[in-house]
């Protein structure tokens, strides 16, 4: 069966993800940050720790629990493996590893992976052995 890449609906997912990571990170860092005197807000020690936590909880975490994050459930994304299996925790942890790659100037080596590759994977999915699917279309839902 020939993927697709559902491009546009991966794009929007991932900005809707990041965003509400954005938000979150922002209102913990208004909230619980410390300020310099000089409109700086910052958190430092282990209270900086948490955005890692929360991102690890997020991306990692959810994703190897229901297959999606909010942002690719909203678009009826959903990750799995090649062989159209469930993800696992190593696969998520895998595909998001390589965020910082595939995120980088505003996502366009992602768009080039996904847009060029043979089963439409960006550097992660490559690395971990997934592919994201469409569950909205009949002949893409896992069995």
């Amino acid at each position: 069966m020939k993927l697709k890449s559902n491009l546009k609906k991966r794009v929007y997912a991932t900005i809707l993800d990041y965003g509400l990571m954005f938000l979150v990170s922002f209102a913990y860092i208004l909230f619980f940050g410390t300020s310099d005197g000089n409109g700086t807000i910052s958190v430092y020690g282990i209270k900086a720790f948490l955005i890692p936590i929360v991102w690890f909880l997020y991306f990692v975490v959810i994703e190897a629990e229901y297959g999606a994050t909010l942002g690719h459930q909203s678009f009826n994304l959903k990750v799995m493996t090649i062989d159209r299996k469930d993800v696992e925790f190593t696969h998520a942890l895998k595909r998001h590893l390589l965020d910082p790659i595939d995120i980088f100037c505003y996502g366009i080596p992602a768009i080039i992976a996904v847009k060029y590759s043979l089963r439409h994977q960006r550097l992660g999915d490559m690395w971990a052995q997934t592919i994201v699917i469409d569950t909205s279309v009949p002949s893409n839902k896992p069995s």
